[in-house]
């Protein structure tokens, strides 16, 4: 097991993917056209022809969906390596620098302001208000995180072996995910509605590695503390896959929220 005396800052852990930016372009998993729905839903107007900037945007992962369904987009994105794997992943795709905690935006310009796998990384004193801010009114503030499956046996046993190997309280960290409304909106200035989508995906076990680790609490570990863990796990994985093939479960927590 590795632990240290001083756990990675939060700072260190929202810029650790900019080392591994193709790596999480090409392993982390997308996501399915059933959330896209439930967002439309919950906001209750489409994101075809609409004006969404999508924050920490990351590689583009839910940019280029949210594009394929017709948004109008705009893409934000603080981190240098990631920002250069969206140019190449997204090159007509408009890319500015900034966070959620000061967004490069005037105000009521958005229909939607999107988070995938990024909201747990601002700092909600700030992002809320600026997200109050660039809302038009009743445009809809969508954050939303790939969740693992943990309710099917391999993927809580694996989330076990993560959770003692790295020393960690909770497996659900490599996630980040803040699912729960008071953690989204702490001020409660935000009235958010959960919804919750179910999908999985098969891929080899090289990419379902590739994609654990390219999570933020694999990537602030030394080398062989990785490399050690990740070679005990495709050991675990050949058994209950023996063909190769993981299935990975995903639980997509989405909460929307609209602005006066």
């Amino acid at each position: 097991m590795t632990t240290s005396s001083k756990p990675p800052s939060h700072t260190v852990r929202a810029h650790s993917f900019n080392a591994a930016a193709a790596q999480y372009a090409e392993n982390r998993p997308s996501y399915p056209p059933a959330l896209f729905d439930a967002i439309e839903e919950l906001a209750g107007h489409p994101l075809a022809g609409a004006r969404v900037a999508d924050v920490g945007a990351g590689t583009g992962i839910a940019t280029a969906l949210l594009h394929a369904r017709g948004a109008e987009v705009i893409a934000i994105e603080p981190g240098d390596g990631m920002a250069a794997q969206f140019r190449r992943t997204l090159p007509d795709v408009p890319l500015v620098r900034g966070t959620g905690d000061a967004l490069p935006l005037t105000d009521n310009c958005a229909d939607f302001l999107t988070y995938a796998q990024a909201w747990h990384w601002t700092d909600t004193t700030k992002s809320v208000p600026e997200a109050l801010r660039v809302l038009r009114p009743g445009g809809a503030l969508a954050l939303w995180w790939n969740t693992s499956a943990v309710d099917v046996p391999w993927i809580a046993e694996q989330a076990e072996r993560i959770r003692i190997h790295f020393g960690i309280d909770r497996v659900v960290k490599q996630n980040g995910s803040g699912v729960h409304t008071p953690l989204a909106d702490p001020t409660g200035r935000l009235d958010f509605t959960h919804r919750r989508v179910r999908w999985s995906r098969s891929v080899p076990v090289d990419t379902h590695l590739a994609n654990i680790s390219s999570h933020s609490v694999f990537l602030v570990q030394d080398e062989q503390s990785t490399n050690t863990f990740l070679t005990e796990e495709r050991n675990h994985l050949l058994t209950a896959f023996p063909d190769g093939t993981v299935e990975e479960t995903y639980v997509v927590e989405l909460v929307v929220a609209l602005a006066p």
